[in-house]
């Protein structure tokens, strides 16, 4: 093969079953660090990567690679030899550690006069240039196999041994390597295996080694040998498979549900099944989340959304008599759905009520207190809360004190995802208001980004104390948020409640909610003793929280900068504040008022002296008389008139029309005049035009 030659490059590890929720990441990663090694060795093309075909079925991982090099091209290199004051010595010749080095780099007769003399940095140092030879594929790869499996993110290695003896840490014990240039095998090894070019089809549907004609083969004949070995492909395959034999019935497909049955078979076909309509009489999320947790099967629902009695499983066999398939795992599921029948008939046997004083004996956290002892902080704050949104606080506290009983049924016990959907069937059961029932379940609310809001303002409520709380508490007895580790997480529950009250725009103060939560914790010293400080930390936390989330709605950095750095405790109109700094912005005056803002901005820092307002028989200066007179007169009244109807947009546009008096006014006016009462008269004007200028945002940040 000449240096010229190139062709597809296929690696393949037959292997025993791969954990299924590791799989992708499994082939994903072998592939990609074959690809990075060989691209770095220079016997692949980096854009090769776009027709890289990465595989991975339960028993192999796998990649074709289009257009290898056989031998990587020819390199011309310069490496630093030694510093001149070590190679040569006081009468100019050559030293030892200079012949040594030269010998390690692979050129020992080359001589002094042979090297490069050259600058580096404060000193001089001696260069070696030469033309290194490319590496071979059968070297590169197996660099790059190495490497590879070194790198894969396996979540647990198994130790095993080879037929021979030889010990092996793997993921799962492996049995063949495919090594394949074009038809020629590269002879690389891995794992205690020496490459070749045979592999296994499906393990019931085919039988004997299949020999891999050449690299570019290899789909069509695992296809033949009933293996769908491309994991996207095998995914939209089962994909389409279960949206047409659905029909009209909507199958519930989480994505994680369609990716761990992906790595679970290597030729999918769906089948159809059914169990018994009496089980729909139990709420079907328990059913749907039993068919998925335990079985890994699809549910359907009606277009509605109502659960159907059939359902679809992903199956490993084809065969044109599927009854045996389909019976047994009928068979399999009815016991599944049996235990959530029995759960929910025998937790309807207690009431929420009743269970709550039970919530003392589940502790919560050992300087916390006790799940009741939280319950009762939660809600205190949730009657303290709800008066201030028009909520009903004797329904906001009744939810609050039964929105976590459910934590000790027999159903949430099985299926811990189920808190909260189950506390509102029960509540409902129990004829508790539906606001108290829907706040069972909303108050977890949101759970993730994007995920929705509470709907009832009682949920709201709750939703918003179960969050202080936790945030008040966790941080109270010093478990603050560090790097990436934060085990309750603080920074979700941060952001649950900065986006409840900016997207429902609820007339809430931060402060004096975080005082509310820190009064519920009078008898837990730990947080007591610390609330001065844990309050202004968390009221920080809470600020770089909302600039992130403002930054993931598209507003630049300065325009949250103009709103935020003023500290606002009322979140409620931020939306509308970052939309008029946008438009202002925008504005052609925008710039130099920004900008004198700035200015204005440094001088009242560095002023001593000042009046309480602005004297006019002092004002001397035209430019000063007339920027008084247009401040108070027009622009004053015009800005407080629009802040008052809320409309901050019109506000700061209503500030472009002081660009020409506030230009004026510092091209001819000296703000540090000599008589003390003149300039303590002009910062006051000055004082006076910063407050309008930030009425609704600090615009000097705006300033480039």
């Amino acid at each position: 093969m000449t240096q010229a030659h190139t062709a597809p490059l296929l690696i393949e590890l037959l292997t025993e079953e791969l954990p299924p929720k590791a799989l992708a990441r499994l082939g994903d990663a072998f592939a990609q660090g074959l690809f990075d090694r060989l691209a770095k060795a220079g016997l692949v093309e980096q854009h090769a990567q776009a027709a890289m075909q990465r595989y991975a079925t339960p028993r192999r991982l796998a990649v074709l690679i289009p257009d290898v090099r056989a031998t990587a091209p020819t390199k011309q290199m310069r490496e630093k030899v030694l510093p001149v004051s070590v190679a040569l010595d006081a009468g100019g010749a050559p030293t030892a550690p200079l012949a040594k080095k030269l010998a390690a780099l692979g050129f020992p007769d080359t001589r002094v006069d042979q090297l490069e003399r050259a600058p580096d940095g404060k000193s001089e140092a001696f260069f070696l240039s030469y033309t290194a030879a490319g590496a071979t594929l059968p070297e590169g790869l197996q660099a790059a196999l190495d490497e590879a499996l070194a790198k894969l993110p396996i979540p647990k290695l198994m130790s095993y041994q080879r037929p021979d003896g030889t010990p092996v840490q793997f993921v799962r014990p492996a049995h063949k390597l495919i090594a394949l240039h074009g038809v020629e095998i590269v002879p690389v090894t891995a794992l205690g295996l020496s490459a070749a070019r045979s592999t296994l089809g499906h393990r019931f549907l085919s039988s004997g080694e299949i020999d891999i004609a050449d690299a570019a083969s290899y789909d069509a004949q695992l296809n033949a040998a009933h293996v769908l070995a491309g994991y996207t492909a095998r995914r939209e395959t089962i994909r389409a498979a279960l949206l047409a034999l659905a029909g009209d019935d909507r199958v519930v497909m989480p994505e994680s549900l369609l990716d761990e049955v992906t790595s679970l078979v290597e030729w999918p076909v769906v089948y159809e099944c059914r169990f018994e309509d009496a089980f729909l009489a139990v709420p079907q999320e328990c059913l749907i989340l039993t068919m998925q947790t335990n079985q890994k099967y699809f549910a359907l629902t009606d277009a509605q959304g109502k659960l159907r009695s059939r359902f679809l499983i992903v199956s490993n066999i084809a065969t044109q008599t599927p009854a045996d398939i389909v019976e047994g795992n009928q068979r399999v599921v009815r016991p599944r759905l049996a235990d959530a029948k029995f759960f929910f008939e025998q937790d309807q046997k207690k009431t929420l009520a009743e269970r709550v004083p039970l919530l003392a004996n589940v502790v919560y956290h050992n300087k916390l207190g006790s799940q009741l002892q939280r319950v009762e902080r939660v809600a205190g704050i949730a009657a303290a809360l709800a008066p201030l949104i028009g909520a009903d606080p004797v329904l906001a506290e009744r939810a609050a004190r039964l929105a976590k009983a459910d934590l000790l049924t027999d159903m949430v016990g099985e299926f811990p995802e189920l808190q909260g959907t189950m506390g509102t069937y029960y509540a409902r059961h129990d004829g508790e208001h539906e606001d108290v029932a829907l706040a069972c379940s909303e108050h977890y609310l949101p759970r993730f980004s994007g995920d929705a809001l509470p709907v009832t303002a009682t949920g709201t409520v709750v939703a918003l104390a179960d969050k202080l709380e936790t945030l008040t508490g966790i941080w109270g007895i010093g478990l603050a948020p560090t790097g990436e580790k934060d085990p309750f997480a603080l920074r979700r529950h941060a952001l649950g409640v900065l986006r409840i009250l900016v997207e429902k725009a609820l007339p809430l103060d931060l402060r004096q909610m975080l005082e509310i939560a820190q009064a519920q914790f009078a008898g837990v010293p730990a947080v007591s003793d610390s609330s001065a400080a844990s309050l202004s930390a968390l009221l920080t936390f809470l600020g770089e929280r909302m600039r992130g989330l403002l930054r993931e709605r598209g507003f630049s950095a300065n325009e949250v900068e103009a709103v935020l750095s003023q500290n606002p405790t009322r979140v409620d109109d931020l939306m509308p504040r970052l939309e008029a700094v946008r438009a202002f912005a925008a504005l052609p005056e925008a710039a130099a008022l920004a900008a004198a803002n700035k200015r204005i901005s440094n001088i009242l820092k560095k002023s001593e002296s000042g009046t309480d307002s602005v004297q006019e028989d002092l004002l001397r200066e035209p430019a000063e008389q007339a920027l008084f007179e247009r401040l108070r007169s027009v622009v004053a009244p015009a800005v407080q008139r629009h802040l008052r109807s809320g409309d901050y947009s019109q506000a700061l546009s209503i500030l472009a029309q002081l660009r020409e008096a506030v230009d004026t006014f510092f091209n001819d006016v000296m703000v540090n005049a000599e008589d003390l009462q003149v300039r303590a008269n002009r910062v006051a004007l000055l004082s006076e035009l910063h407050a309008q200028m930030n009425c609704v945002a600090d615009i000097s940040k705006l300033a480039a």
